[in-house]
């Protein structure tokens, strides 16, 4: 006969499991090392009531059940109890005990409630499996714990891993005031039973990883806006030696493809459209039209061109791009650029390899994959606004995965991996907004913030409010934000307006944020800034035989030099004449002062030069090359080959000098869009620029000559042998005329009186 659980007044420990697991995540409870739960004002859960919006959404005592007994150590419900079960002939006497220790050591709720479930379900397993209530009668009910023993003073517990000490004495508390613990609070107070190290494993996994994201509004000069996403999920874990078995935040497809191919760093851009330097300014993440993959590997790895193919391969299948196109054609070893972004312990370039695939359109298909390594997915946080309707209705789109070594504190005797997925779009408001630069998340997305990804630590919104010329007070945000951060990003002073989506303050007034900026003002187009360092490339030459490939890099710098690496990568299929190389500055020769020119290979590598040039302040260096056009076989041009061939953008790395002094800040607590390039020194900054990709006419045959010969040569067959076939095989027979039937004879008949002719 199954035991009915007794009720217990309202507001006693023993109050309604449901109930207390309801108010358990509200007040974000610390567990202390006896199992009971502690709320952050020093108070029990069990001094106070739920709120009434809790009980309006369905939470409320109700009656108890008639169970069924069960084998196994299953609560009544039938969920696995993981808190403190009691064993003994009475779930009321445990309950009774429970309440007598918790009197006298504080009272518990939750946990002490979990308990005595546990004993009313310990002493319906004894009695109702067969063979066993002999047994239970024999047998006294021992306590399991001191705590739960017979009168006296509670023995101190002792810690658990991960537990930190809140003070002298038994009470050692682990605090669970996390978003990841909020979550694990909720799944809490949703039924589940919360054991005692399941708040210490929570925060060993929220020391594990962390998810931070971000994004930012930037006006640009020309009007356009400029919106960065970033997503930075930080692990604790060490890939390359191959004992991660559980993966919480990182994706599981990334962290094993890393670890299996011995990957050291992987920089993935997709990018649809080009980043225009002179008009909207340095950016804070350029990427090359089209695909460019670069991956530094390990030393371990010994056969670099394997690995390197079967990377790009995998790559293809996660984000659905044409990476597996990547082949030694397109494939180079830079010497001097693209250096590792984190840790490294050589630069042993060998480990280094590099493709740009220019003719790759970027579309939803690549930004579903993308978004589903989001740990939020596109359900929650900042990811709700990558609408693709919308961001491919934009005049640039750029969306990267960058995955990197770091140091996990400031002495970096330990390594983490950072995994950095950053989307840059610009929309045009101007033609869009009906001539108005004034915009909104609304405008721009079609959907506003509503709330913060769960599991992100921090999500904030940056609005670039810098003004942008002489005169102050030109941008007018609304609404007010959270907080003002000032920074020097580029060798400027900027000033953004702060949002951060986990203040409490934030969605008091409205459900949802919208945030929008208007112009007091317009703004003179004259007073344009112009960006320090900026390029353009262009080919230039008539016919297609030979050609010229002509580079400008400006230095407006009014009275600093500084130098500038410039990567070129030129397909097979134009020879380069080395002899015709060029550098001109302010009308002189400028000699570069490092070299390196790899010659290609027909079908095999490509060229690779790259130099090292000194650019004078206020100047333009032309940097000129000539080349000529191969003729292909006609089974290697494209299904269009009259369109053209695209060559790869050129790639321009300098430390610029900045105006103004740059103080080191740490990578935690600044904003992503500083902390990917971090500054050597105070006095200059990191800039990665990409040109115009090259669009090349090659010598096409006329494919549609096999098309006429093919006809000319059908129709020839066809009256030829087809007239001299019928000649050979025809048979021809002679026919007498007969003089014709009945009916033709009374013809006649008829017809010679009339006096007509006969037939």
């Amino acid at each position: 006969m199954a035991v009915q659980r007794r009720r217990e007044p309202h507001g006693a420990v023993g109050q309604c499991p449901a109930v207390a697991a309801a108010c358990l995540p509200l007040g974000r409870p610390r567990l202390s090392a006896g199992g009971s739960s502690v709320l952050p004002d020093g108070s029990e859960p069990g001094d106070r009531r739920c709120p009434p919006e809790r009980k309006r959404r369905g939470v409320r005592e109700s009656r108890p059940r008639r169970e069924e007994p069960r084998r196994g150590r299953h609560s009544p419900r039938g969920i696995p109890t993981r808190g403190k079960a009691v064993r003994g002939t009475n779930g009321a006497q445990a309950a009774r005990e429970l309440r007598g220790g918790s009197a006298r050591n504080g009272r518990r709720s939750g946990a002490g409630a979990a308990a005595a479930g546990a004993g009313t379900a310990g002493s319906r397993r004894h009695r109702g499996a067969p063979g066993s209530g002999a047994a239970a009668r024999s047998r006294p009910a021992a306590p399991r714990s001191p705590e739960e023993a017979a009168p006296g003073p509670p023995l101190p517990s002792p810690p658990r891993a991960g537990a930190s000490e809140a003070g002298p004495g038994p009470r050692l508390r682990v605090s669970t005031a996390t978003p990841e613990a909020a979550a694990i609070g909720r799944e809490a107070g949703s039924g589940r039973a919360l054991g005692a190290a399941g708040p210490a494993r929570a925060r060993r996994d929220a020391l594990q990883d962390a998810l931070r994201e971000e994004l930012l509004l930037s006006p640009l000069p020309d009007g356009d806006v400029a919106a960065t996403f970033q997503f930075r999920t930080r692990w604790d874990a060490d890939l390359q030696r191959g004992a991660v078995s559980h993966y919480r935040l990182f994706p599981k497809a990334l962290g094993r493809l890393a670890a299996a191919l011995g990957v050291r760093e992987l920089h993935l851009a997709l990018t649809q459209g080009f980043w225009r330097t002179r008009a909207w300014g340095q950016p804070p993440l350029q990427a090359p039209a089209g695909a460019e993959l670069w991956v530094w590997f390990q030393p371990t790895v010994t056969d670099v061109d394997k690995a390197w193919k079967e990377l790009s391969n995998i790559l293809s299948g996660i984000f659905c791009a044409s990476l597996n196109f990547i082949d030694s054609t397109n494939t180079v070893t830079p010497t001097a650029s693209f250096k590792p972004l984190g840790l490294a312990n050589g630069t042993d370039h060998r480990l280094l390899r590099y493709a740009v695939l220019p003719r790759e359109v970027v579309c939803t298909e690549n930004l579903t994959p993308w978004k589903k390594l989001l740990p939020c997915g596109s359900k929650a946080g900042l990811a709700v606004l990558l609408k693709a309707e919308r961001l491919f209705h934009s005049s640039y789109h750029s969306q990267a995965v960058h995955i990197r070594p770091i140091c996990r504190d400031a002495s970096c005797l330990a390594v983490s991996w950072e995994l950095r997925q950053t989307l840059t779009v610009v929309f045009d408001t101007f033609s869009s907004g009906q001539g108005k630069k004034d915009w909104s998340l609304f405008k721009m997305f079609s959907r506003t913030l509503t709330d913060a990804c769960p599991l992100a630590l921090q999500s904030k919104v940056y609005v670039d409010i810098s003004p942008k010329n002489k005169e102050k007070e030109l941008l007018e945000v609304t609404p007010a934000p959270t907080s003002v951060h000032e920074a020097i990003v580029q060798g400027d002073k900027r000033t953004y307006a702060v949002y951060d989506l986990l203040s409490p303050s934030l969605f008091n007034t409205s459900r949802s944020l919208n945030v929008q900026l208007k112009w007091k003002r317009p703004q003179d187009s004259s007073e344009l800034p112009t960006p320090v360092l900026h390029a353009q490339r262009y080919v230039s030459g008539y016919g297609l035989q030979a050609g010229e490939i002509s580079t400008l890099i400006y230095n407006t710098h009014p009275y600093r030099a500084f130098p500038v690496l410039l990567l070129e990568t030129v397909p097979w299929y134009l020879r380069l004449y080395v002899h015709t190389l060029t550098i001109i500055t302010k009308g002189k020769e400028n000699k570069p002062s490092y070299i390196h020119y790899q010659p290609a290979q027909d079908r095999r590598r490509p060229h690779l030069l790259e130099m090292l040039i000194q650019l004078p302040a206020s100047s333009v260096t032309k940097i000129t090359i000539q080349f000529e056009r191969a003729l292909l076989k006609w089974t290697e041009y494209t299904p269009d080959p009259n369109h053209g061939f695209y060559v790869s953008s050129s790639v321009l790395s300098a430390l610029v000098p900045s105006v103004i002094a740059m103080k080191d800040v740490d990578m935690e607590q600044s904003p992503l869009f500083t902390s990917l390039f971090p500054s050597s020194d105070g006095s200059s900054y990191f800039v990665r620029l990409y040109t115009e990709p090259l669009l090349v006419n090659l010598p096409t045959p006329d494919f549609s000559m096999p098309y006429n010969v093919i006809c000319l040569t059908c129709t020839v067959v066809a009256v030829c042998y087809g007239s001299f076939y019928n000649l050979l095989t025809r048979t021809f027979h002679v026919e007498e005329p007969n003089r014709g039937g009945l009916a033709k004879r009374l013809a006649n008949v008829i017809r010679r009186f009339r006096g007509v002719p006969p037939l």
